[in-house]
C-alpha cells in the first residue's frame, strides 16, 4: 500500500484539484454569459447617450435609449440597408473579417485601422414628429499605445458637433487619457466639422484662440500628449471622411440614404 505522501497519490489530488476547479469556471462562465452580454449591451447604450449629452443618471438607461433608433448603413453606398439586423451585426467583428471588410490604402488609412467595414451601426434620435435631432456614429482609430473606441455625436445638420466620448482605450493616464476629461470632453459641442467639403475639425497644440478664424474648427490640444491628440484628430477625420460617414450624412441630408 502506498504512503499517503506518495508523488502518486499527490499529482492525482492535484490533477482532480485541477479537473473540478476548472468545470466550475467553465460553468461560471457558462452560467453568467447572458448576464455579461446584457450588461455589455446596457453600457454601450450608456456610453452612446453619454457622447450624445443626454445621459441622465437619475433614469434607467433603457428608458432614456428608447429615443433612440439604431440603424445600419452601408459604407459603400451611404445608405440604409434593412437585410442587416443591428440587434446581431458586431461591427468590430466585421472589420476584422476580410469577406466583411476592405482593405484600406497608406493614404486612406489615417486612423491606422488597417480595413473598414461594410456595414456600420449609426444611431438616430428622433422627436416626436419623427424628424431626426441627432446622428451618433462610432470611431475608432489608433492613438499612441492603443486603438481608442468611441461615439461623436452630430447634431441634425451633420456637421455641428453635439459630443464625443470614448468608452475603451489604452493611452497613458494623465497625457493621452486625458480623453476622458470631461473638461476637454465639453469643449466639443458646437465646433463644426466640415470646412469648404472636407472634415477640418481637429485638434491644436495648446489652447483654441477664440478669436481666430480657424476657432469653429479647432480643439484644445492635449498637453504632453502630441501623438494621442494626432491619432484623435486622424480617427475623426477619417470616419467622417469621405472613406467613413460623410457619404451617409450627405445622402441624409438629401433623403436619400
Amino acid at each position: 500500500m502506498s504512503s499517503n505522501d506518495s508523488i502518486q497519490k499527490t499529482l492525482i489530488v492535484a490533477f482532480s484539484l485541477c479537473i473540478v476547479c476548472s468545470v466550475i469556471v467553465a460553468s461560471a462562465a457558462v452560467i453568467l454569459k447572458p448576464a455579461q452580454e446584457v450588461n455589455k449591451t446596457l453600457d454601450r447604450k450608456r456610453n452612446i447617450l453619454a457622447a450624445a449629452g443626454m445621459l441622465d443618471d437619475s433614469r434607467g438607461v433603457e428608458e432614456q435609449f428608447a429615443q433612440v433608433t439604431t440603424r445600419v448603413v452601408d459604407l459603400r453606398t451611404g445608405k440604409f440597408v434593412d437585410d442587416v439586423d443591428p440587434q446581431e451585426y458586431d461591427q468590430r467583428k466585421a472589420a476584422k473579417d476580410p469577406a466583411a471588410s476592405e482593405p484600406l490604402t497608406t493614404e486612406q488609412d489615417i486612423a491606422k485601422i488597417a480595413r473598414r467595414e461594410h456595414y456600420a451601426l449609426v444611431y438616430l434620435v428622433e422627436d416626436a414628429q419623427g424628424s431626426i435631432e441627432k446622428i451618433i456614429l462610432p470611431i475608432h482609430g489608433y492613438g499612441l499605445w492603443s486603438t481608442l473606441y468611441g461615439f461623436i455625436a452630430l447634431q441634425s445638420d451633420g456637421n455641428t458637433v453635439a459630443g464625443l466620448g470614448f468608452y475603451e482605450h489604452g493611452e497613458t493616464p494623465g497625457l493621452g487619457g486625458e480623453v476622458d476629461n470631461p473638461r476637454w470632453k465639453s469643449i466639443w459641442p458646437g465646433k463644426q466639422v466640415y470646412r469648404d467639403g472636407d472634415a477640418a475639425i481637429g485638434l491644436i497644440k495648446g489652447a483654441v484662440d477664440p478669436a481666430s478664424p480657424n476657432a469653429a474648427w479647432q480643439i484644445d490640444g492635449l498637453a504632453g500628449a502630441t501623438l494621442t491628440a494626432r491619432g484623435v484628430t486622424n480617427l475623426v477625420q477619417f470616419w467622417l471622411g469621405k472613406n467613413g460617414f460623410e457619404p451617409f450624412l450627405n445622402n441624409l441630408n438629401s433623403g436619400e440614404a
